[in-house]
């Protein structure tokens, strides 16, 4: 098994778009690059703690390579605006890839490089690439929240 992380605004609907996806094991919401230890979603939602809402997905790389996880990735939001989604901002909303190791931040850079070279979208994409730190697991009640909730998510 791998992990990949990936912050692409609202955690909730992202984390459902991973979950479908054949090959990923077990998906969870939580935050990711900040400076305060064990922060919740309230201290997140204040904008200055400077982690982002993120999904943190176990997956079989024989199943579904990180290449792939990657291009979901780039679907599911608008890499192009920063620290917003949809109506959600701020930046905790950042779109930001952290990478596990060398392999997975190779290549994350190369596929920007490639989407931009590509003009895949109007406007340069903003995505972060930086290295993983330590994930803090979301409050019980946002995982598997769209699940829980019968398909009502924030914007994606």
């Amino acid at each position: 098994m791998a992990t990949a992380t990936f912050g692409a605004g609202c955690f909730w609907g992202v984390e459902a778009a991973f979950a479908r996806l054949p090959g990923v094991i077990e998906t969870a919401v939580g935050y990711e690059g900040g400076t305060l230890d064990n922060p919740t979603y309230r201290d997140v939602c204040s904008d200055r703690t400077g982690h982002a809402e993120v999904v943190q997905i176990e997956f079989d790389p024989t199943q579904i390579p990180y290449e792939q996880l990657l291009a979901a990735f780039w679907k599911v939001h608008d890499p192009t605006t920063p620290n917003r989604q949809g109506p959600d901002h701020g930046s905790q909303y950042r779109s930001v890839v952290f990478y596990h190791d060398d392999a997975q931040r190779r290549a994350a850079e190369a596929m920007k490089e490639k989407l931009d070279a590509e003009g895949v979208f109007r406007r340069p994409i903003v995505t972060q690439i930086v290295p993983a730190s330590k994930f803090w697991r979301a409050e019980e009640y946002h995982q598997k929240y769209v699940q829980k909730h019968g398909g009502s998510s924030c914007h994606i």
